[in-house]
């Protein structure tokens, strides 16, 4: 493996964060950061008449966009961007199977969610040629492994799962998942873990010396026996609503994405990340036009800007989550491009694993997660 970060050798992953489902309102603030989302509506309006050629409905996560990315889009095409925003990979999926399709024309699936989406026929194949700025890729980005040839999207952003933490309160820090069991009693009710079982079951899992996606119903067990013998310890399953509580001091440690990682960092420097020297997994974020998408062109006017090397890495340091741009990583800060918790070492991403679906094997995560969670 080289310097180029080569993560197409790793298996997709789900990506669950930033439940805020408070944010589909109009001018949302986004707490803790200062950045408002613009025009946000739950749902666009499905009957569009004159005009609808000047307006991009686009779906994604909470923290993805910003006023000033939107102004910039409108000032460049002429295009209006109105956004909604949801808390899931599966919510998301969950609307555009009763026919949400034809509501947005761009959406943010997680990379193991393209494969899924690409299987069920909701998305649309990308006429290339319509797209400048590929090249501008990371190689292992131009060729993943859960959308060869990147022919059902473009890669967004990409990131780990690990845990976040106050140095200045604990005397020893985290180096692994076996962490979290090892100081139990220093930190009995001052941790959470993500609400995510796939990531919690499989960061377990890996601590174990096992893979994130095990299909091995003992190993799973093992695994579950594990978290149940924590689960006193643990104040709450949470994936947003833990920045708040770090800050505040109400927390020693957190598992969670190395995205709000960074941006917890920039308001409490004593918060820092460890990515657990086991490993852990890998995600990548994209953006699809759907099968029923009402303004293809617009959304691929909108793909063409968020590949440009400036707008993706003035995005990437407002917005704290790593760029799969190489051009863009150029014209980054060197404190952005140099942030290991942003762009681990190879040594460290070589020991990374992507979530992969499951297919009916899910059930038995599932199983233990209700076990876990309502126990």
């Amino acid at each position: 493996m080289t310097n180029d970060l080569r993560l197409s050798q790793f298996y997709p992953t789900r990506r669950q964060f930033l439940k805020t489902a408070a944010a589909a309102v109009s001018g949302l603030a986004l707490s803790g950061c200062g950045w408002t989302l613009a025009q946000v509506r739950p749902t666009p309006p499905s009957n569009r008449k004159s005009g609808a050629n000047k307006k991009l409905y686009i779906y994604t996560w909470s923290s993805y966009t910003d006023e000033d990315l939107l102004k910039s889009f409108t000032k460049e095409t002429g295009i209006e961007v109105i956004v909604a925003v949801y808390d899931s990979n599966e919510t998301m999926l969950a609307k555009i199977q009763i026919g949400g399709g034809a509501d947005y024309s761009i959406i943010y699936p997680s990379d193991y969610m393209v494969r899924q989406m690409r299987d069920k026929g909701l998305l649309l194949e990308l006429d290339r040629d319509r797209l400048i700025g590929l090249d501008n890729l990371l190689p292992q980005f131009q060729n993943p492994v859960y959308d060869p040839d990147n022919s059902y999207s473009v890669p967004m952003s990409w990131g780990t799962t690990g845990l976040i933490y106050n140095s200045k309160t604990l005397k020893q820090a985290p180096e692994d998942w076996d962490y979290l069991w090892e100081q139990q009693q220093v930190l009995s009710r001052r941790i959470t873990l993500l609400d995510d079982v796939r990531e919690v079951m499989g960061a377990t899992l890996r601590m174990l010396g096992y893979s994130y996606n095990s299909q091995d119903s003992a190993q799973l067990e093992q695994a579950y026996k594990k978290l149940a013998s924590l689960k006193s310890t643990i104040a709450s399953f949470s994936t947003d609503t833990w920045k708040e509580q770090i800050l505040a001091g109400d927390l020693l440690v957190s598992m969670g994405y190395s995205a709000d990682a960074v941006e917890v960092a920039k308001e409490n420097p004593s918060l820092q990340y460890a990515i657990p020297r086991s490993g852990t997994s890998l995600w990548t974020d994209t953006m699809i036009i759907p099968a029923s998408a009402p303004n293809r062109d617009a959304a691929y006017d909108w793909i063409n800007f968020m590949l440009q090397p400036a707008v993706a890495a003035q995005v990437c340091d407002r917005l704290n989550f790593a760029t799969p741009n190489q051009a863009a990583i150029k014209q980054l800060p060197p404190k952005v491009s140099e942030n290991p918790s942003l762009f681990p070492k190879e040594s460290v991403l070589e020991k990374c694993e992507r979530i992969i679906p499951l297919g009916k094997f899910n059930q038995v995560y599932d199983r233990y997660w209700t076990q876990l969670t309502s126990s």
